[in-house]
């Protein structure tokens, strides 16, 4: 490792308030089972992610019992700046030093790609929980990596299809300038082409953008029916508030917004978002388990939980149980229980793991309706249409993952 990486990965973890262990003690004076978070603490998507993926690991296994294998389980939570080299070495570092025997979350594609090639050469478990892109579960797949909660893939045929189904044959994109935003808008054109529809232009935004002035004209001036937002977090939300006040909507083109949280929705009102299409596999107030588990993590942090956070407790169920039933925390034996074995939680059921290591999550559609229709806080979708796991994601064919053919 190079002196300067190390330095960063050794200062990241010495001065993040997070980077210090939560430890959920159990009976046991074993040497502890150790999972590493490297997450979004400071940047656009903590909130959407950051502090509440260590609230949901606590909330898995608490209910698992707070102890695997009678040893004790310890969290590490380091922010990984979204920056590659940062993720890489502290995932390295982790596993190698404090034998981690899981790594999670990731936040943005670009550092969770170097997570997943730590794992895959630490033959430990990386559960992909934060990244969105597809090429974790293409050519880049590993044997350890689990790709939970969403994809660009389900994104797009999510948003993007119904929307050009729905009259928005005309496409534009304001697109983050990096790996997610290029796989979300690459994923999103197919779907707009297979239903009659023409993308007109694209421009890229860096991450962490503030003003989205130049992009939004250029938007504008394309003339097209739809504004494709491929960003999320902080980006996002400023985006859909500068869209209002260059008066996007009012002059008849519509926002797709790719990748929106409730969090977003709730930062910049239900009024502001009133309309907007998204799509996701979490829904706190879907079924009478998703609201008894959203009422224990509100209990911890005050605002509703979104598709990460409860993926993030999804994956470390899985986890765990994959460990109890190998009887070791071997990275290559505990991943072949994984892929083996369902994924059951209180909003999962039966849900296969594919060769790939994607997750074959149940899609939901929705449209954040009017506050006028709002019967109980942060209650702010109404359903528009639901992808079933194996529409919504990938065909195995297409993916390139040598792990299908082998």
């Amino acid at each position: 490792m190079a002196n300067i990486t190390r330095r960063a990965a050794l200062a990241g973890l010495a001065t993040a308030p997070l980077a210090r262990p939560g430890i959920i003690r159990a009976q046991s004076s074993s040497e502890p089972v150790r999972i590493g978070l490297l997450s979004d603490m400071s940047g656009p998507y903590r909130d959407v992610g950051g502090p509440g993926m260590k609230v949901a690991t606590e909330l898995a296994i608490a209910d698992f019992g707070g102890a695997v294998l009678g040893r004790p389980i310890e969290i590490l939570q380091a922010d990984d700046q979204n920056k590659p080299n940062v993720a890489g070495a502290l995932a390295r570092e982790w596993v190698d030093s404090r034998g981690v025997a899981c790594l999670s979350d990731g936040a943005a594609t670009s550092s969770g790609l170097a997570i997943q090639q730590v794992s895959g050469e630490k033959k430990v478990p990386y559960l992909i929980t934060g990244p969105a892109a597809t090429d974790f579960t293409q050519k880049l797949c590993t044997p350890y990596g689990f790709h939970f909660c969403y994809d660009t893939y389900a994104l797009a045929k999510g948003t993007g299809g119904e929307l050009t189904k729905s009259g928005g044959d005309t496409w534009f994109f304001i697109t983050a300038d990096y790996e997610f935003g290029y796989s979300l808008q690459a994923n999103t054109e197919k779907f707009v082409k297979a239903a009659g529809g023409k993308v007109l232009g694209a421009v890229r935004a860096p991450l962490g953008t503030a003003d989205f002035s130049s992009y939004l004209v250029q938007a504008k001036a394309s003339g097209a029916k739809v504004i494709g937002l491929a960003n999320a977090g902080t980006d996002l939300q400023n985006c859909i508030k500068q869209a209002a006040e260059f008066g996007i909507a009012k002059g008849g083109q519509r926002l797709a917004t790719l990748l929106m949280f409730i969090l977003n929705v709730n930062a910049l009102g239900q009024d502001v978002c009133q309309g907007l299409v998204l799509t996701n596999s979490f829904y706190w107030n879907l079924t009478d388990a998703t609201r008894a588990w959203t009422k224990r993590y509100v209990a911890q942090m005050n605002s509703p939980p979104g598709m990460l956070h409860a993926g993030q407790y999804a994956a470390v169920t899985h986890w765990l149980k994959a460990v109890k039933a190998a009887g070791s925390t071997d990275g290559t034996e505990v991943a072949a229980r994984m892929h083996a074995m369902k994924v059951n939680d209180f909003y999962h059921k039966d849900v296969v793991i594919q060769p790939n290591g994607r997750v074959a999550e149940t899609m939901y559609v929705w449209q954040v309706k009017p506050p006028s229709e709002t019967t109980v806080k942060w209650d702010f979708y109404r359903p528009i249409a639901t992808l079933s796991g194996a529409d919504a994601t990938m065909p195995l064919a297409e993916t390139g993952c040598p792990l299908v053919h082998s």
